[in-house]
């Protein structure tokens, strides 16, 4: 009688290995190799990272030129009359491609500067947690796994076979030129900063949301102030449920909501979310329990499955689909993956994120609680928002009882540079009177804040200190 059967022996062998190479995967293998661990990086194409590609980097460059085109159209306001505004789609979307190419080209760079030996070209699937099967027959077997795989971008049914007038983050830097027309569907940040940019290069849009609330905005001041802002330069059509079809020249759209009606545009963007690329990995093999969508549970302070040696890190986490986070989840997954079994849990940064709208859409730590305070700036009077003709928005600061600041949202002029100061003090645990102690000089964005400051004082149990200069002008 034959014995067990043995498992097929592994083509390739590493401590640990590591699925997918973009932001998250890229931090992980170096946090692992780091450690000591033997590595292996396995992707399909390694075409660089989505920031560089599809996502942070292009849409900035989009945003960049439509910025300098409503730069020119308000330069009236000072005074300053140019000739009108002549915008050259196809320079455009050829800067946007050309510049972007630049960046991918840095991130390339990162694999040739891996070990020999530590890239691996191909699609893996678990057979088991430890083991992998690429798409080309071979083998991989590792002491633990990190799953970056990231996300792909979601088209609804009604849009999948409507053609390339069909656009996603991923294909509309590709327009050799600016759309005649453009519908968005979906109010969350790729949406907004697409569309907004869009129409500031001269593109109609419409933007269409089954929700009545844009980029999931905490506050209602602060959602407010981004829908008077977007407004300006897109029709948005929310609380609505579309329909498409084909159109002789373009995509008819038909909605109802609080308005019904139908028109054709030449091309629909469709920003209705980016679920995680999980498709073909046979999580199942790998014993990790998933949750309803199917995508595995972790713990965020080590990034492990459960108990097993898998680890899981950025976009394809569903858990917070930002650069940022990406890398510091590859770093703390490849650290514990090379330390398996040992694993430790990391610090995680105040939750931050940032929609680059005009003015910028920002979110930092908690919102509003029970028990919390808050404190409001109105910037459509602030002195240096005045002085540059930018004077809307507002920012909202929260606070526990004593004045610790826990979070704040901002739609407001600065807002991006802002929100950066507010999530140092909310990791710091820094209060509104020490952060009001802080040097703020005079005229500048950033002294705005100081209103907002002043509110959660006034409430707080700790008082407002003495103020060290003779206070702030009047419309600062």
């Amino acid at each position: 009688m034959s014995g067990p059967e043995r498992a097929p022996e592994a083509d390739l062998s590493c401590d640990v290995a590591v699925i997918g190479a973009g932001t998250a995967g890229i931090a992980a293998e170096r946090a692992a190799r780091k450690a000591g661990a033997t590595t292996l990086l396995i992707d399909p194409k390694f075409r660089g990272t989505l920031c560089a590609n599809t996502g942070c980097m292009p849409s900035k460059l989009l945003i960049a030129a439509a910025r300098s085109a409503h730069d020119v159209r308000r330069a009236p306001v000072f005074g300053v009359h140019p000739d009108s505004v002549q915008i050259d789609g196809v320079a455009v979307m050829q800067r946007v491609r050309d510049e972007r190419d630049r960046f991918v080209s840095f991130t390339r760079e990162t694999f040739d500067d891996l070990p020999a030996g530590t890239s691996v070209t191909g699609r893996a699937r678990f057979l088991s947690s430890t083991l992998l099967a690429l798409d080309d027959g071979r083998r991989v077997k590792a002491r633990a796994v990190v799953i970056a795989t990231g996300a792909t971008p979601m088209i609804p049914p009604p849009f999948r076979n409507l053609g390339p007038r069909v656009l996603t983050h991923e294909t509309v830097f590709e327009l050799e030129d600016l759309p005649s027309s453009l519908a968005v569907i979906g109010g969350g940040p790729i949406g907004l900063e697409l569309a907004q940019a869009m129409g500031r290069l001269g593109v109609p849009v419409t933007l269409f949301d089954t929700e009545r609330i844009l980029a999931k905005a905490r506050c209602e001041l602060v959602h407010d102030a981004l829908q008077a802002a977007v407004e300006r330069d897109v029709t948005l059509r929310l609380g609505c449920e579309t329909e498409a079809g084909p159109a002789p020249d373009g995509i008819r759209l038909r909605w109802q909501g609080d308005e019904a009606g139908e028109a054709v545009f030449s091309h629909v963007l469709v920003a209705t979310g980016r679920p995680p690329n999980l498709d073909g990995l046979d999580l199942e093999a790998a014993g990790l329990a998933l949750d309803d969508h199917g995508t595995p549970l972790f713990h965020k302070q080590t990034m492990q499955c459960g108990d097993q040696p898998v680890f899981m890190a950025g976009d394809a986490d569903a858990d917070v689909p930002l650069l940022h986070e990406a890398s510091t989840e590859g770093a703390i997954a490849g650290a514990n993956a090379a330390s398996f079994p040992q694993v430790t849990p990391h610090h995680r940064s105040a939750a931050f994120t940032l929609t680059f709208t005009d003015p910028p859409l920002a979110s930092v730590g908690r919102a509003a609680g029970e028990g919390s305070i808050s404190g409001h700036s109105d910037y459509s009077d602030q002195g240096r928002a005045r002085v540059d003709a930018r004077a809307e928005g507002v920012m909202t600061i929260y606070a526990d009882p004593q004045g610790r600041l826990i979070g704040g949202d901002l739609c407001c002029p600065g807002a991006e540079h802002m929100a950066h100061l507010l999530a140092f003090a909310v990791q710091s645990g820094t209060t509104a009177p020490q952060l009001l102690e802080m040097p703020f000089y005079h005229p500048t964005l950033e002294e705005g804040m100081k209103a907002a400051l002043r509110q959660i004082c006034g409430q707080a149990s700790q008082p407002e200190p003495q103020s060290r200069d003779s206070g702030t002008p009047p419309g600062a």
